[in-house]
Order: structure tokens, then C-alpha cells, then sequence
């Protein structure tokens, strides 16, 4: 189905990327140093850092495949969004002083100060290569299909459009530009969220016929243990390890905070990020459980979100400014992780090469990393083969076998002195080959291969549990490598704080001297709980 457009939704389109292209050649003139083109001059107030954290957050892939998964799953596929509340106060009040305070400009930096240099290369390329083979393929290809199915636009086409214009302000603007667009962005991906939630609850006839019109099953958060998408044990153990490490030990997330004038606006920025992560949860997913009520929809697919968009609940003008929203999301989401991966080529590889090499150099190669990396997306495009799936769900297999193993270093490495870079490279390198064999056999079982009855075991956890299984197995790596031997960095760090207990006279002092913030974020713990216990 696809939607035709008046002329004052097809005028607010045509505004906000006009906005869009302005800010971005505005600020390529006054990005002239490495700490304004990736970190945004570190002048970023609390509102930008909040804003720009909840922009990048909300991608594609989220609010479109999230819509899907609600239809569906129910809320329970609202769980993750809901522990990243608790996620970026532990940003907020715990990683961001410490990187802030370490003067990080990429977050494998931490690696080379708390272990060595081998591991924090590694994870450099990791990085890069989750940046460019998934994060941005799947942005890609779920923009295209958002535009193919609201607009009627050819999906590659439409593709190549949002790529164009997210390289643009990102190549000339850098984090500069794009950490203050993220508050219209932020602005419209919810004004445009609420306002169909709004209009999909009015013609269903209101919250309560909602529930009534769906399965009861839809609207509890906790699933049994045998659940094969969020059972309730993987909730509890594995969700905290994917929220960790995509909220605190992410480059595409944190970049944000490090952009922050200082701790404190870094915190308040987190905690504001917070409470719109809360009330988004609602605002993006039942979307999908109203098209279940509407439509009859509960296929788990990318469809539901472009379906409910391209239908008759909206009216001219009011859709063009929920259209101009989920432009927002693609486009945030490409243009950070353009950015990111620009500052990880540069900060982490090019700088460490060529050492002398000035800060109007560095930039001139953040601008040509980023044309590059456009230039390699746009041709990538007509290979990129749109897939059945849900791509929230999607993506959270692939993040549940990346991500564990950085988890369980940063954790290791801020919590135990004990440690050397062989061991920290064992632990990733462990968890690359896991990781990568449960994808590897996710593939071949989608190909009709018959597994081996081990591998099947494998593939049988739930992508909650395997995480927590995976960070556990990384610890133990941890634990017995840091044995093996004393490197340069096995009993001392250069950093005073990434010692745990040598960190809480400095967060004692934080918290006193931020008293509001304190109430703030209980405020939002509270809230969280509450819900959680509602809707059980």
C-alpha cells in the first residue's frame, strides 16, 4: 500500500532537508579540529549529548522491525528498549566520567590504556567491520523498504537517496553537525511517533479496546523460560549484557557523551536520554500491536510501521511530518555510523601510524574515510538482498554474538587490576570464533543444512541466553589467561579510575554535588520497575 502526499507534507520534507544540508555545510566551516569533527568541539550541553543518545538509538531497523516485532511478539519485544533505561544511567553516572576523565577520543582507546595495544587494534576492527557489513547494510536496506513501502519508491533508489544526503552533512559537518541535528531529529521521531499512536488508538477506539481486540498474551513484559523470543530468564540475565555493551562500550553510542563539555553535562544528557528511551518504548511498539488490531497483521515483519504510515489515519500535513521522522531515524543512523567509523580509521589506525601528523590532516582524512566509506555503501546497494526477517530481531542475534565478549573486557577491565593484553585478546578472539560459529550456523540452518546434533544444541539457545552463556565464557578466559603471565599492565592501569573501589570516592563526590540528577534518575529506575511489575 502506498500513500499519496499533499502538498504540505511533500513542502515539510522538502524543509526539513533543506535544515538537514544547511547545518551540515555550516558546521564544515567551522570544523577544523579532530575534536570537532569527532566530538563535536567537546562543547555539546546536556540537551544536544540526550537528544543526539536517543537519535541514534531509534534507527531504522528499530522503528520500523520494533513495530513488527510488537505486532507479532506484543510488548515483550519492548523489553530491551526498556533495561536501555537503566543502561544509559550506567553510561551516564559510571562509563562517561571515566572516558571523559581519560580524555578517550574512540572507545578501543581504553583498551590500549587498561591492557595493551594488540586489543585494542582488534577491537578497532571489529568495530569497523559491524559498522560496515551490518549496522549500515541493514540501515541501508530497511530505509529502502520504509520509502518503498509508504512512497512507492524503488527500494534501491530510495537507498541510494539516504545514503547521499546522510554522507553529505556527515562528510562536511562531522559529529558537529550531526549531534545538533539530532534535536529536530529527536523532535520529530517522537511528535511523528505520537502522533500515529494517537490516531491508531482512536480508530481502534481507545487503549482499553486495544487489549481487547488482541491476544491477552500481547501485553505482558515476561515470558515463560521456554519463550523462543524473550523468555523471562534471558530477559533478566542476557539483557543486561547486550544493553551494556551497546549503551557503555559501543563507539556509536558513546561518541555522544564524549562530545559532552564535561561529566556533569555528560550525565544529565544520559538521564534526559533516559526518559525518552522510556516513553518511546510505547510510542514505537504498540504502533505494531494497533496494526495487529487494525489489519490482522502479526506476521513478524518490517511491513507494519510503512502499513499503518501509508494508511488512511493520518491526514496532509500530519503525514508528512511523521514521513520527515522516519527520514530522521535513517538518516541519524547512517550519519553516526559514517562518523564513527571515520573516527576509528583515523584515531585508532591513521593517527597511530603517522603520529606528527597535524590536526587539519587528521580531519582531511576523517572527510576522505567518510567519502570512501558513502561511495562503498552506494555501490554496495544493488547487492544487498532485503531480507524476510524482522530486522530488529535480526539484528539483535547478530549483536547477541558480538557483543558479549567486549562486555565482559571493559567489565573485567574496570572492575579487577589483574590483566594483561594476551589475555584480553584471548577473550575477544574467544568470543569472535563463538560468536561467529553461531552465526555461521544460524546461515547454514537457514539453508535447509542439516547440523550436527552439538551445533544444534547451539542453535537452540535462545539469543538471550546464548549472550549470557558467551559473557561467561569470556570472563572465564579472562580469569584464567590473567595467570598466565604479567605484562606492562597486569597490575597497574594509567588511569586511577579504572579500579572500581578506587572510583567511588569520585562518584560519592558526583552524587552530592547533583542532587537533582540523583532524583531524576531514581525517578526513572522507579518508573521502569513499576511498569515492569503492571505489566508482568
Amino acid at each position: 500500500m502506498y500513500t499519496s502526499l499533499a502538498a504540505s507534507d511533500i513542502w515539510i520534507i522538502i524543509v526539513y532537508f533543506g535544515l538537514l544540508l544547511t547545518v551540515g555545510f555550516y558546521y564544515s566551516r567551522r570544523s577544523r579540529s579532530t575534536a570537532d569533527y569527532f566530538l563535536a568541539g567537546k562543547q555539546a550541553g546536556w540537551l544536544a549529548t540526550g537528544s543526539s543518545l536517543f537519535a541514534v538509538s531509534i534507527s531504522s531497523e528499530h522503528f520500523i522491525g520494533i513495530a513488527g516485532a510488537g505486532a507479532a511478539l506484543g510488548i515483550a519485544a519492548g523489553n530491551l528498549e526498556l533495561i536501555a533505561c537503566f543502561m544509559v544511567l550506567l553510561l551516564g553516572w559510571f562509563f562517561a566520567p571515566l572516558y571523559i576523565k581519560m580524555g578517550l577520543f574512540t572507545v578501543p582507546e581504553f583498551l590500549e590504556r587498561r591492557f595493551g595495544r594488540k586489543s585494542r587494534l582488534y577491537l578497532t576492527a571489529l568495530s569497523l567491520a559491524a559498522y560496515m557489513f551490518i549496522k549500515i547494510a541493514i540501515t541501508i536496506m530497511a530505509g529502502g523498504v520504509l520509502l518503498h513501502e509508504t512512497l512507492g519508491w524503488d527500494t534501491a533508489t530510495s537507498a541510494v537517496l539516504i545514503v547521499a544526503i546522510a554522507g553529505i552533512y556527515a562528510t562536511a559537518g562531522g559529529l558537529n553537525a550531526i549531534i545538533r541535528v539530532d534535536i529536530l531529529h529527536a523532535a520529530l521521531l517522537i511528535i511523528g511517533a505520537t502522533v500515529l499512536t494517537i490516531a491508531g488508538l482512536h480508530n481502534v477506539g481507545g487503549f482499553s479496546a486495544l487489549r481487547a481486540a488482541v491476544p491477552e498474551g500481547h501485553f505482558h513484559l515476561f515470558k515463560s523460560m521456554s519463550d523462543p523470543d524473550f523468555p523471562w530468564t534471558g530477559i533478566v540475565l542476557g539483557g543486561p549484557v547486550l544493553g551494556a555493551w551497546y549503551w557503555c562500550m559501543d563507539q556509536y553510542i558513546v561518541q555522544r557523551v564524549l562530545g559532552a563539555k564535561n561529566a556533569l553535562q555528560a550525565r544529565r544528557g544520559a538521564v534526559f536520554a533516559g526518559f525518552l528511551k522510556l516513553f518511546s518504548v510505547f510510542i514505537f511498539l504498540i504502533p505494531g500491536v494497533i496494526a495487529l488490531a487494525i489489519y490482522g497483521n502479526g506476521k513478524l515483519s518490517d511491513s507494519v510501521f510503512p502499513l499503518l504510515v501509508a494508511g488512511n489515519l493520518l491526514p496532509a500535513g500530519i503525514k508528512g511530518v511523521v514521513i520527515a521522522g522516519l527520514l530522521a531515524a535513517l538518516i541519524s543512523a547512517l550519519a553516526s555510523a559514517f562518523n564513527s567509523s571515520s573516527a576509528l580509521f583515523t584515531m585508532d589506525y591513521y593517527r597511530t601510524i603517522r603520529t606528527g601528523a597535524s590536526d587539519d590532516a587528521l580531519v582531511l582524512v576523517g572527510r576522505l574515510a567518510t567519502t570512501v566509506l558513502v561511495i562503498c555503501s552506494i555501490i554496495a546497494v544493488p547487492f544487498l538482498k532485503v531480507r524476510e526477517t524482522n530486522s530488529y530481531m535480526y539484528l539483535l542475534n547478530i549483536q547477541a554474538s558480538t557483543g558479549p565478549a567486549v562486555a565482559a573486557l571493559f567489565l573485567w577491565g574496570i572492575i579487577r587490576k589483574k590483566g594483561t593484553d594476551k589475555a584480553a585478546i584471548a577473550a575477544l578472539i574467544t568470543g569472535t570464533v563463538i560468536g561467529g560459529l553461531r552465526l555461521a550456523l544460524e546461515f547454514l540452518s537457514g539453508k535447509g543444512v542439516a547440523l550436527w546434533a552439538p551445533f544444534e544444541a547451539v542453535m537452540s539457545l535462545n539469543f538471550l541466553h546464548f549472550a549470557f552463556l558467551l559473557f561467561l565464557i569470556c570472563i572465564g578466559v579472562l580469569y584464567v589467561s590473567s595467570f598466565e603471565g604479567r605484562g606492562p599492565r597486569s597490575e597497574r592501569s594509567r588511569d586511577s579510575m579504572t579500579a572500581g573501589k578506587d572510583a567511588l570516592p569520585v562518584y560519592k563526590k558526583m552524587i552530592q554535588g547533583d542532587g537533582l540528577i540523583v532524583v531524576l534518575s531514581a525517578l526513572l529506575i522507579c518508573i521502569v520497575l513499576g511498569v515492569y511489575i503492571y505489566y508482568a
